[in-house]
């Protein structure tokens, strides 16, 4: 018998990303949605696809995608963004994948980041591997604040093919983003202990700039011309917000997004 495949996405308000994402997989042998309470329509849209959608109130990322992970029952598991939608070929991947018995237990797919409709190909933006597809069983996210990681136990494998990231799809979502991530990122960082060389001047100066400096100029972002700028400024903008909000937790203030 062929084995299934489940693909699970947490939703909030993702109504103008989340039916692109559903097309792009809806051969799929499950869909599994977990919303935390979206008021655009979304969920009406995923039901559409599907009749597998949850609510579960806002727990963090990972706790989230867990759950979601949880209410699946396919032999594998494909996790997704609801702004992650999948190439033609990485289906067509994919499919061979979960039918070989010489698979590995898990699969980094590369993105591809869609920025202001261009895609960003250098700066180390690509090509992004992330861990999202594994066996049942063998994978479930690491549970912190910002940035959650996949682990899975066994072999990992990569992808040729990737995932589309359409990660900003305008620069005031971008802004939005850099608060409440920058916000969550102090989170982490005060559970490991934010030391006074953290939130130096001399730190909260340099590490943007050295940041930009890497991705711009060494890691050859400015061949994606002005998109490329404008991203890795953001970028370096965002690494900023993290240690001043560092600084001004440290100091006995608020850093809420």
């Amino acid at each position: 018998m062929t084995p299934k495949l489940s693909v699970t996405i947490i939703t909030y308000n993702e109504a103008a990303n989340i039916r692109r994402t559903l097309e792009s997989v809806k051969w799929a042998d499950e869909i599994v949605i977990v919303d935390s309470g979206s008021s655009d329509g979304t969920v009406e849209i995923c039901r559409e696809f599907t009749d597998k959608v949850f609510h579960q109130d806002w727990p963090g990322f990972a706790k989230q995608k867990n759950f979601a992970i949880g209410r699946s029952e396919g032999d594998w598991v494909l996790s997704l963004d609801a702004d992650e939608p999948i190439e033609p070929a990485l289906a067509d991947e994919i499919r061979g994948i979960i039918s070989s018995p010489g698979s590995f237990d898990g699969y980094r797919i590369p993105r591809k980041t869609i920025f202001l409709g261009k895609q960003i190909k250098h700066g180390g933006w690509y090509p992004d591997y992330n861990l999202r597809l594994f066996k049942r069983g063998k994978g479930r996210f690491e549970e912190r604040a910002v940035h959650e990681a996949m682990r899975v136990s066994g072999d990992v494998g990569k992808t040729l093919h990737a995932i589309l990231h359409y990660a900003y799809p305008d620069l005031a979502s971008y802004l939005t983003s850099i608060n409440r991530y920058s916000s969550l990122a102090v989170d982490v960082m005060d559970v490991k202990g934010i030391s006074a060389f953290m939130t130096s001047w001399m730190n909260i100066l340099f590490r943007p700039v050295l940041t930009f400096v890497l991705k711009y100029f060494f890691r050859l972002g400015f061949l994606d011309g002005k998109h490329g700028l404008v991203l890795n400024l953001f970028h370096s903008y965002y690494v900023l917000a993290k240690y001043a909000k560092a600084w001004e937790h440290r100091n006995g203030r608020g850093h809420g997004a």
